[in-house]
This record gives structure tokens, C-alpha cells and sequence, in this order.
């Protein structure tokens, strides 16, 4: 069990969850209501109050929580006002609140001499999922880490071990291809992004479950930095770059929480991880480059790498026609532009798909806009020279133009989601820490253990 959950307890103590209107009722006690209306306290939401008992004691707190539904998360607030101990909720509180509470413990302290001290813990009651709890806590976790690590602590070969690590816990069978084998195993485009890295790139594979079993193949964008290659980047531009391996970090999560499900699915994870550095053997603006999948690309801009290694690792992912692909990347500013730093754009041409999965994403909190893929957008991308463009003419629906882009590699998967998402929170939310994040494994995890449960 995550440090985030203790087991039953009789010295844990209540924190009432209440709204103005529940402080008055019957599920919180007469000395407490008392207190709260000496302090002033209305129950006004994220506010907590000490409750004093006997003898200078604590008998509990009471927690203002949102009427009406408001932030399913509020309850991630918690682990940054309480005093180390365990506590146990009472009242209305949201039925994700024990999840807010895991993640808002949540520490990034890798660097810092003065580690954080202990955290409170939650007693789970008996409705509670704690094995649900566990591994949802501890793949966003993962998630966390990997990008909030900078990049000289977490190149490509960094990511290998993470992913090997992960890989070699749920007994899943793991190969690299790296550097010149890239070359002769047929992934160009790969090997052509990350040569001009001191770091060798390389494609990282692992496989587990039942063969037998339908084929989900998750494939991450493991861009460990990102320069902008000779399109070079301003200063601005590069200082969150450690996170362009956001998707391969999302790709693990997911894949965690699959394999400790044990569902009922021949899983396949593919990331091509490498880094987009400057030398003399940098690929090049106008560049024609061919593709595993036979089609050559024009380089009409090298900051614009991510669809290139994606595109090899989503052609060899194809060509064992998958029952459901699924690539996450951090791969478009104008998505930001277009739906902000929390709403992930989620590119599909299946219709079931793309419903259930806003379904899920309501009901787990974790947020996903479905978006178009606007086949006459497809024009942009022409080359004049080449197969395909790698970036769209005009600057107009960038995000749209790398989903199409992507779907070029895309054709005997039986259905493939594009998600491009952010990894990151700019500030921090209550159960959401500045910082690196995980965006939509949860709503997917809640997708795949209903189509293909334990």
C-alpha cells in the first residue's frame, strides 16, 4: 500500500467533510459545530479547522468541500494542511476524495538535500478499492517522476531502465534496437532524429500477456530533450523540454496499471526514445527522409520530430494490426492554444471509442476533448519533393495537421487513438502538484478494464 494509505487504525482521526449547508446536520458533532461557529468557520471549501478535544487534544478537522459536485479533487488539498498522522474521512465527500488525497502527497524531493518530512496518511473505509488506489497512485507516480527528472538524469538510456524496470516487474519480455541497428532494423526515421545526440537513440519494446488475447499496443513519444533541432528553439522555448518525454512516461503508467490489473490483453508498448541535439550530423530543413513504412518525408521542420519517431514505432505497431493502438505525445503547442494546459485532444475515427472514453474521463476526472481529423487538412501537409511534409503549410490547426500526419502510418489497427497531450501542470490544483502529470491513463485504465476486465 502507497505511503499515502494506512491500514485500520482506532487512533485515526475524523476529518468531517462538510458544505454551509451539512455543517448544520446530524453527521457532525454538537461540540465541533459548536467550535466551528466560535472560529468563524462556515465551511467555506478548502477550508480546514483543527477541532480541539479533551486535555489539549485533537478531536478532528472539519473540511469544507464544494456543494453541487465542484472540484472532485478537493480533497488533494489535505496532505499540505495536516499534521503528520492518520485520519479517516467522514460526511459528503466525493468518492474520488481518497484518490485527491494519494495524489496530493506527492513530493518531487530527488534534489533537495532537506527531504520533505512524513506525510498525513488516509484510512481507507470499507468501500474503498485500495488495490485500485495502489496502482492508480503509484503509475501517476511513475508518470511524475520520470518527467519531472531533467534530462541530463534522464536520456535515453535512462528511460530504457525505467521502462526495462517496469518491464521486468510484471515478467514482460523487453528488447532495445539502438543506434546503427536502428538503421539496419529499418527505423530511419528514428535513428535519423536522435544521431546527432551524443545520447544513442533507440526504439524501446516490450510485450506481456496472453497472445491469444486482444492486442493493445500503447506507443509514447520518448523525446528525453528537444532543442528544436537546427530550427532551433528560443531559450524560452527549451526551459520545459525535459518534459517531451511526457508521452513515454503516460505510455508506462498505463502500462503499469494494465499488467498489475492483470487484464485480459496481449499488451505491446513501443517508445522510441531519443534526443533532438545539434551537430554536425543534425538532420536538415528540407531534408528527405524515408520511413519504415516506405513513405518519404520532407523536413519542412526539424522541431517537429516528435511525429517523425513516431511515425516508424506506429508503422511497426501496425503491421501486427492491433485491436486498439494508442499513442500519447506531447507533440503540438497550437493543442495547447486551442484547449489549454489541462484538456488533452484526442484524435479517433471510432465513434464507440471516442464516446466511451469521454465517459470515463467524466467519471474518473481526468479531462480529454475529442478533436477532429479533418481530412481535408490532410493539403497542408503536401510536399512538392516528397511523400508527405512534416509540418503543416499555413500555421493554421496544428494540432489537427500532426494528428493527420500520424495517421498517414496508421492503417491495419483496428482502431487507433491520438493523444496529444501536455504532461504537465503549470501550477498546482488540489491532488495536482505543479509539475509533471499524468493526463488520460486513468480514464483509459477505467476503458480497458471495462472492454477487457480481470
Amino acid at each position: 500500500m502507497p505511503d499515502s494509505f494506512a491500514p485500520a487504525s482506532e487512533t485515526s482521526l475524523p476529518i468531517w467533510c462538510v458544505t454551509p449547508s451539512t455543517l448544520e446536520g446530524p453527521d457532525v458533532p454538537d461540540a465541533a459545530r459548536a467550535f466551528a461557529a466560535a472560529a468563524g468557520f462556515k465551511g467555506e471549501p478548502g477550508k480546514l479547522l483543527p477541532v480541539p478535544g479533551a486535555g489539549g487534544t485533537l478531536a478532528g478537522f472539519l473540511f469544507g468541500v464544494p456543494a453541487n459536485g465542484g472540484d472532485a479533487f478537493a480533497a488533494g488539498v489535505l496532505p499540505g494542511l495536516l499534521p503528520e498522522g492518520t485520519f479517516h474521512l467522514e460526511g459528503n465527500f466525493h468518492p474520488l476524495s481518497a484518490l485527491a488525497f494519494g495524489l496530493g502527497t506527492y513530493r518531487f524531493d530527488r534534489y533537495r538535500t532537506k527531504k520533505a518530512n512524513g506525510s498525513a496518511q488516509l484510512q481507507l473505509g470499507q468501500s474503498e478499492d485500495a488495490e485500485h488506489l495502489a496502482r492508480t497512485v503509484a503509475a501517476v507516480t511513475l508518470v511524475r517522476d520520470l518527467v519531472n527528472t531533467p534530462a541530463n538524469d534522464m536520456g535515453p538510456a535512462e528511460l530504457e531502465e525505467a521502462a526495462q524496470a517496469l518491464a521486468a516487474h510484471h515478467g514482460a519480455a523487453f528488447r532495445t534496437v539502438e543506434g546503427e541497428a536502428l538503421i539496419a532494423q529499418n527505423f530511419p526515421l528514428i535513428h535519423a532524429v536522435g544521431r546527432a545526440a551524443t545520447r544513442a537513440p533507440r526504439l524501446l519494446d516490450f510485450t506481456w500477456g496472453d497472445p491469444s488475447h486482444p492486442k493493445v499496443t500503447l506507443v509514447g513519444k520518448g523525446v528525453c530533450f528537444d532543442t528544436g533541432g537546427l530550427d532551433i528553439k528560443p531559450s524560452s522555448g527549451m526551459l520545459l523540454m525535459k518534459k517531451d518525454m511526457g508521452g513515454a512516461a503516460n505510455a508506462l503508467g498505463l502500462a503499469h496499471m494494465v499488467m498489475a490489473r492483470k487484464l485480459k490483453v496481449r499488451l505491446r508498448v513501443l517508445i522510441p526514445a531519443v534526443e533532438n541535439a545539434i551537430a554536425g550530423d543534425a538532420f536538415r530543413p528540407s531534408d528527405i527522409l524515408q520511413s519504415r513504412k516506405g513513405v518519404s518525408v520532407e523536413i519542412g521542420n526539424t522541431d517537429a520530430e516528435g511525429r517523425l519517431v513516431l511515425a516508424d514505432a506506429l508503422a511497426l505497431a501496425d503491421e501486427e494490426a492491433p485491436d486498439l493502438m494508442i499513442d500519447f505525445a506531447t507533440l503540438t503547442g497550437a493543442a495547447r492554444v486551442a484547449l489549454g494546459p489541462q484538456l488533452p485532444p484526442a484524435y479517433t475515427d471510432d465513434d464507440a471509442l471516442a464516446a466511451d472514453l469521454a465517459r470515463h474521463a467524466l467519471e474518473q476526472n481526468d479531462p480529454l476533448w475529442r478533436m477532429p481529423l479533418w481530412k481535408p487538412y490532410a493539403s497542408m501537409l503536401e510536399s512538392k519533393m516528397a511523400d508527405i511534409n512534416n509540418a503543416g503549410a499555413g500555421g493554421f490547426a496544428g494540432s489537427i495537421t500532426a494528428a493527420l500526419f500520424l495517421a498517414r502510418f496508421v492503417e491495419a489497427a483496428k482502431s487507433w487513438l491520438h493523444l496529444d497531450i501536455y504532461a504537465w501542470n503549470p501550477s498546482s490544483r488540489p491532488g495536482r502538484p505543479e509539475g509533471g502529470e499524468a493526463q488520460t491513463i486513468r480514464a483509459l485504465d477505467a476503458l480497458l478494464a471495462e472492454r477487457y476486465g480481470a
